[in-house]
């Protein structure tokens, strides 16, 4: 029996990743899905003090406080700092470590830097909440859930850097970058993304997958996102 931990993006919960966690529970593996601080199904504990370090330690908790080892640690999207946040912490009870169409930070780097957005200023009365971008779902039923369920995310999550005390490929776990290969209409390309398909690409410390589908890949390809996971048991 494998443990696999499931940490979603911005603006989404632990429901985007539902039909993945049954799959793989129905495989007879165990899968958590900690929802984040502020987002989704705890949408009403959002604040101007969310910030990374508190969807780290979201993270964090879930591991410690369930005492899981040897864990398959899948960051999607946003996911990918909080998953690099955590290793500090939690390193020594991942056995696999994957990125799902995700950030990959190294120490020091924010989600706005890595795309290279200007941080606003934090400053009384500013807004603090970040509306997110439309996205295609694959299945009508799925966009007709989904969409009422995406929650404005707090910018604190996209301007703390991530803390990281080596680089990723001095841990002893695999790593494995999945890259959604679709285009999606009226998003550009995520520069970020692309840089670290590419990292993962040509170093022989990674495993490289693709999925043809947007970028909801949870939502969009859960069975094959399953099988993905499973092969890597």
């Amino acid at each position: 029996m494998t443990t696999y931990v499931l940490v979603h993006g911005a603006w989404g919960g632990a429901h985007g990743f539902r039909h993945v966690r049954r799959l793989l529970s129905a495989a007879g593996h165990e899968a958590f899905t900690p929802a984040l601080t502020g987002i989704g199904e705890r949408s009403h504990l959002a604040s101007p003090q969310v910030d990374l370090t508190t969807h780290v330690t979201d993270v964090v908790h879930q591991v410690l406080y369930e005492d899981l080892d040897g864990v398959v640690l899948v960051g999607f999207s946003y996911g990918g700092m909080v998953v690099t946040g955590a290793l500090d912490a939690i390193g020594e009870r991942v056995r696999s470590l994957v990125y799902l169409d995700a950030f990959v930070p190294g120490d020091g780097d924010s989600l706005y830097g890595l795309l290279g957005v200007p941080v606003p200023p934090r400053t009384l009365g500013t807004p603090w909440l970040v509306e997110g971008p439309e996205r295609p779902y694959e299945d009508p039923a799925e966009a007709a859930f989904s969409r009422p369920r995406r929650t404005p995310h707090p910018v604190g999550c996209f301007t703390e850097p991530v803390r990281l005390s080596r680089p990723l490929e001095e841990w002893p776990f695999g790593r494995t970058y999945v890259r959604a290969t679709a285009t999606e209409p009226g998003v550009p390309d995520n520069p970020a993304f692309e840089a670290a398909a590419a990292r993962a690409r040509s170093s022989d410390a990674w495993s490289y997958r693709e999925v043809a589908t947007t970028h909801l890949v949870p939502q969009n390809r859960p069975r094959e996102l399953a099988d993905l996971l499973l092969q890597l048991d």
